[in-house]
């Protein structure tokens, strides 16, 4: 029998499947913060968490290979945005909930994690997205995959974005503060060498 302090059992998806257009066109994933890629600081995060560690990539596989147990792509031409991710993410989760981080949140930190597993298992039929501040954001989240039918539903009917989506599913908040470093989306090359990082 689990101990009720322990995170529940979970799909992981990273997000590394996106045009970098801020980065140049650069895979995103794949640029190095502090001396290693940013895929690689969010697998060191999350991989005590899951033995199903998903990433969704459309490019450079055999990289990013080395930090998933699946990898999976988009099933349209021409980055079709975050949504194809979660979307190929929730068919091919092995445990009922996903969570989902994007990879350029290398300072998010464990306790985090941990907050919004255990938030989210209160609310299992609800999926969970962070909140700071007054924003949500919808690529920090824990979603329940028996809701991946709707998720279709809404893609098939021209929806595009998961915080619609999951607005629309009544999702549950976790609020953080405004200015959480955790938080940082480092989706610039200014903001990738202007951060030098929080420890775990």
């Amino acid at each position: 029998m689990t101990s009720n302090t322990s995170p529940p059992s979970c799909s992981i998806l990273l997000l590394a499947g996106g045009r970098g257009q801020r980065m140049g066109g650069q895979d995103k994933g794949l640029l190095e913060w502090q001396g290693e890629p940013l895929i690689a600081h969010l697998h060191r995060r999350t991989r005590a968490l899951s033995d199903d560690l998903i990433i969704s990539c459309n490019r450079n596989p055999e990289r990013y290979a080395l930090y998933a147990d699946q990898l999976v792509h988009d099933d349209e031409e021409g980055f079709p945005g975050p949504l194809a991710g979660i979307r190929a993410g929730l068919k091919v989760a092995r445990y009922p909930t996903l969570l989902v981080l994007p990879c350029d949140v290398p300072q998010i930190d464990s306790s985090l994690l941990d907050s919004m597993l255990s938030e989210a298992s209160q609310h299992p039929d609800k999926p969970l997205m962070i909140r700071h501040g007054e924003h949500w954001e919808p690529l920090l989240c824990v979603i329940p995959v028996a809701l991946a039918p709707a998720f279709e539903q809404a893609w098939s009917e021209g929806e595009r974005s998961p915080g619609r989506i999951m607005r629309a599913l009544h999702a549950i908040a976790l609020q953080c503060p405004a200015n959480d470093i955790r938080l940082a989306n480092l989706n610039t090359p200014e903001l990738l060498n202007g951060h030098k990082g929080v420890s775990d």
